[in-house]
């Protein structure tokens, strides 16, 4: 209950519930509640099995033998800052994850399965495993649909790979449109310089947008260079041009780089399925705000925080 409680709550509060709530004899205070809790973070960590790069076994033979799976997967990653107690004037990336396991929208489906992750990524020695355990408690099965959704992170992305023969990786929608969101607030600015031209290169920023929302990658990178053509007259009146220029540069690289994972959002949207990773977000609220105190600005070592995730 210590390591439990403490998992949820600061070590403090935990101390005053378990005196509050259970006839203990002995006498606790916070460091003894605080090292409880990681001795058995520690031992948690010692019994999970080993890492392998690929978790895919068996052949599609023995795949469509098992029986018809319950449900479906829908799995989310992201990431969080937490501030560093070695290095108090930066912060380490912390990861979260949610699993839901899905069964349908009839009255006699079962309500859906979570299961919640989270690792210090630059300590962490078995993601993969980690993730892997999780979907096993949850049933997963080879021949089960599971649809991953992360932002383009190379290392995030690589967590989810050969993690079952049936998922779908997907990019974020949320991810993309903050970079587009970015571009329209540059589009504003334009607007002060030059209003009739600067409204429509919001209205190329747009459609741009569009195009993404469907799929459409190679129209998406057509748009962003006509974009590059559009903001040349802005050369030397507009203060954040070069600005400008490198957001859309490096917005040009992230299609690119995960065109693969870019699917019709459009169409996913209006079929119900899950374009962004918005029910990771009460995870990320749950574990780096509200348990890191990130509103009292709460510093911590990377051990300490990948033991408590």
């Amino acid at each position: 209950m210590e390591a439990k409680w403490s998992s949820l709550v600061s070590y403090g509060m935990s101390l005053d519930a378990l005196q509050d709530f259970l006839p203990l004899d002995l006498t606790l205070d916070v460091k003894t509640v605080r090292y409880d809790t990681l001795k058995v973070a520690k031992r948690l960590e010692a019994e999970l099995g080993d890492e392998h790069p690929c978790f895919i076994d068996g052949s599609p033979s023995d795949w469509v033998l098992l029986p018809q799976p319950d449900g479906a997967f829908t799995v989310g990653i992201d990431g969080g800052y937490v501030r560093n107690w070695f290095d108090k004037q930066h912060n380490f990336e912390v990861i979260v994850g949610k699993s839901v396991l899905s069964f349908g929208e009839d009255e006699d489906a079962k309500s859906p399965s979570h299961k919640r992750l989270g690792f210090v990524q630059t300590l962490d020695t078995k993601p993969k495993r980690r993730l892997y355990e999780v979907l096993q408690s949850q049933g997963l099965q080879r021949n089960q649909e599971i649809t991953f959704l992360s932002d383009g992170d190379d290392p995030l992305r690589k967590l989810q790979l050969e993690m079952s023969p049936m998922a779908t990786h997907l990019l974020d929608w949320f991810h993309l449109t903050m970079r587009l969101t970015v571009l329209d607030q540059y589009g504003k600015g334009l607007v002060q310089c030059e209003a009739g031209l600067g409204e429509a290169i919001r209205n190329q920023i747009e459609r741009l947008k569009w195009s993404l929302w469907h799929g459409q990658v190679d129209k998406a990178l057509g748009k962003i260079d006509d974009l590059e053509i559009s903001i040349e007259p802005f050369h030397e009146t507009y203060a954040r041009f070069s600005r400008l220029v490198k957001a859309l540069s490096e917005l040009r690289t992230y299609i690119v780089n995960n065109r693969h994972l870019i699917p019709n959002y459009g169409e996913r949207y209006h079929n119900g399925e899950t374009i962004a990773t918005g029910f990771v977000e009460s995870t990320g609220n749950e574990v780096v705000s509200k348990r890191f105190c990130k509103k009292q600005q709460m510093q911590w070592s990377k051990e300490g925080a990948h033991l408590l995730l």
